[in-house]
């Protein structure tokens, strides 16, 4: 069985992105989704698809078209729940914001890996020692919340 990963809204938009400043992210991004993405039973959620359809930019067709194929996963009443818990101990912004609902999505769902960009609220070492105490008293595990550049093939040695 392969690991599942729940992709944020950050992989397809750093994928399609055109900014010099992000090149190396972009870069590593694409290495992973066109190379090592096969590799994992990877899912979006309508939260996704909301964040990538808002936007006014002009890779936004191209971005929506990468997670088109992708399983979505349903946002739930435990899942609104949950993403209120980590606004109510601090952990998110108020009102749960879509960055609560990631967490709280790939939490409820069980998800081996969260992968994202989003290093100030989610990929955040600091912030899942608390997420990861809080989602035990919840009964939950927390995948781990890591970038592309964490998420590489293992290597092996002779």
């Amino acid at each position: 069985m392969k690991p599942t990963v729940y992709i944020e809204t950050t992989i397809p938009s750093y994928y399609c992105d055109r900014r010099t400043e992000i090149a190396r992210q972009t870069a590593r991004t694409r290495e992973w989704w066109d190379h090592e993405r096969g590799n994992y039973e990877c899912f979006v959620s309508a939260v996704v698809v909301d964040e990538l359809e808002d936007g006014d930019y002009p890779t936004r067709d191209q971005c929506l078209s990468l997670v088109s194929d992708l399983p979505l996963l349903d946002v739930t009443a435990d899942v609104e729940t949950i993403a209120n818990i980590y606004a109510d101990h601090k952990l998110m912004p108020k009102p749960p914001v879509r960055d609560a609902l990631h967490v709280a999505i790939a939490s409820v769902y069980r998800m081996d890996y969260l992968l994202t960009w989003n290093c100030a609220h989610i990929a955040n070492a600091n912030k899942a020692v608390h997420l990861e105490r809080l989602n035990a008293k919840l009964h939950l595990g927390l995948p781990r919340l890591i970038t592309p550049e964490q998420l590489r093939p293992l290597e092996e040695y002779s």
